[in-house]
């Protein structure tokens, strides 16, 4: 045997980066921010477009709505009330609407309206009252867990929702962490409410939340999102169980333990509603169009 024994060096563990982003991502907040305040709505009789949330019990819906206020108003805020325990329960029982206040104290043309929650179970929000919702026959402060047992025929709904209180575009929450583990009875209740959108013609988004735990690039750099492999398989992930295109799928990160806000944090809660709200409003001139409700 030779004196000298070759020895193979370890392969380098694989890159978790890609060489450059995969995404185009605006990172300066400043141009996104102005955009989304100086937005107006050109129909008649409309003051708001609603954006419904729906999705997994913890995903992270309240949350998603108190980090755009967050962005809006330069500071933590808690005007969804965000659950922070682990419980498995929903902490939103009632159907709410959320408004964003801008600089001058106006509303913002935009609404969000936060539901309960699905679990594993029925203790959750039913898909019913979620297709409900869609048509915008939920009244205000409709209670879930009582109303849904409690109503006798259509005595709990809107008997003729005018076009502002439908919804123009559904936007599921994922979390980054629990997409491969999310319970068949949840994802069915999504898929429910994905098909009855669908008859509707109402355009459906994605926002995967809680990419800085799933990914530890983008713990360390929010801005690693974008070159991040995990981050794009996890979306791909989302995809592929909602048949929603990547295109219509926004990693956010949600405010949850920062005292302050954060540029970056912004940037991409900002293009993400960017996206949203262009998207729901595109949804509501085809409706008006179809109504006859003109703009003026």
């Amino acid at each position: 045997m030779g004196e000298h024994l070759s020895t193979l060096e370890p392969s380098p563990p694989p890159s978790q980066e890609f060489d450059k982003p995969w995404r185009t991502m605006p990172w300066g907040k400043n141009d996104l921010e102005k955009k989304l305040r100086d937005f107006r709505l050109n129909q008649p009789n409309i003051q708001f477009v609603r954006i419904l949330l729906v999705g997994d019990t913890g995903a992270g819906k309240s949350s998603f709505i108190n980090s755009v206020n967050d962005a809006f108003q330069k500071r933590i805020t808690s005007g969804a009330l965000a659950n922070t325990t682990v419980c498995g329960k929903s902490f939103t029982k009632t159907y709410e609407t959320h408004y964003i206040e801008g600089e001058d104290g106006s509303l913002l043309p935009f609404a969000f309206n936060d539901v309960m929650g699905f679990q594993a179970n029925e203790a959750g929000a039913l898909s019913v009252d979620l297709i409900r919702a869609l048509s915008g026959v939920l009244p205000e402060g409709y209670n879930f867990q009582k109303a849904s047992s409690s109503c006798v025929q259509d005595s709990c709904y809107r008997s003729n929702p005018s076009l502002e209180e439908q919804t123009f575009c559904v936007v599921n929450i994922i979390a980054a962490d629990k997409v491969s583990m999310m319970n068949d009875s949840v994802i069915n209740k999504m898929k429910n409410i994905r098909e009855a959108a669908a008859e509707l013609k109402l355009p459906q988004v994605i926002i995967m939340t809680r990419p800085d735990i799933i990914c530890p690039l983008v713990k360390g750099d929010v801005r690693k999102v974008y070159t991040s492999k995990k981050i794009k398989e996890k979306m791909e992930m989302c995809s592929h169980l909602l048949g929603i295109p990547m295109s219509h799928i926004f990693p956010v990160k949600n405010y949850h333990e920062e005292m302050d806000t954060d540029d970056d944090i912004d940037a991409l809660i900002f293009k993400a509603l960017d996206q949203i709200v262009n998207i729901a409003c595109d949804a509501l001139k085809k409706k008006s169009s179809n109504s006859g409700d003109k703009p003026k």
